[in-house]
C-alpha cells in the first residue's frame, strides 16, 4: 500500500513538489482542486500525519528509499493531525539543519491568535487560515503559487 498520495499532472519556475500534511480528505480535494485551478504544474504529494510528515523529511520507514521522498520545495502544514501535530512538526522542521530552510506554510481551520503566534515562534514562513469559500480557497492557492513559485528566490539547500 502506497502511503503518498500524488497528483503530478500540473510547471512553474520552480519545479520541486510540495508536500502536503493533511488529515481530512475533504480538506484534501478542496485544496486538490483549487491547486489544479491555479495552474500549479508542480508535484503536490500528501502525508496524511506528522509522523508521516516528519518520515518523509527524514527519510525513515516506507521513505528511506529518498527517490520516493524528493525534497520539497515547500510545505502546506495543518495543524490538527492525529499523533504528532502541527506545531511538534513545525518545530521538528525548523530546528533540524537539512529542513530549516524549507518555507513552512500552515493552512488550518485555527484563527485562534495563540496558534497564530506559536506558529511563528516556532518559524512558519505564513499561516492562512483555510477559507471556507471555494472561490476564496481558489484565490489564497494562486497567490500562495505566485508568490512561492513565481516571485520568492528559494535558497539552494531547498533543492
Amino acid at each position: 500500500m502506497n502511503p503518498l498520495t500524488v497528483k503530478e499532472n500540473f510547471v512553474t519556475k520552480d519545479n520541486r513538489p510540495i508536500l502536503v500534511v493533511e488529515d481530512s480528505p475533504e480538506d484534501w480535494l478542496i485544496l486538490l482542486r483549487a491547486v489544479e485551478k491555479s495552474n500549479l504544474k508542480n508535484k503536490v504529494i500528501r502525508v496524511k500525519d506528522g509522523d508521516e510528515a516528519l518520515d518523509y523529511l527524514h527519510h525513515r520507514g516506507d521513505f528511506i528509499d529518498a527517490s520516493r521522498a524528493p525534497r520539497p520545495g515547500i510545505i502546506l502544514l495543518d495543524l490538527n493531525l492525529p499523533g504528532i501535530n502541527g506545531l511538534e512538526v513545525l518545530s521538528e522542521i525548523k530546528t533540524a539543519p537539512q529542513l530549516r530552510t524549507i518555507p513552512v506554510v500552515v493552512l488550518t481551520t485555527s484563527r485562534d491568535e495563540r496558534d497564530i503566534e506559536a506558529c511563528y515562534q516556532r518559524g512558519a514562513s505564513s499561516f492562512i487560515s483555510k477559507p471556507v469559500d471555494a472561490k476564496e480557497f481558489l484565490t489564497a492557492i494562486t497567490r500562495l503559487k505566485d508568490y512561492w513559485f513565481e516571485i520568492v528566490i528559494l535558497p539552494k539547500g531547498n533543492k
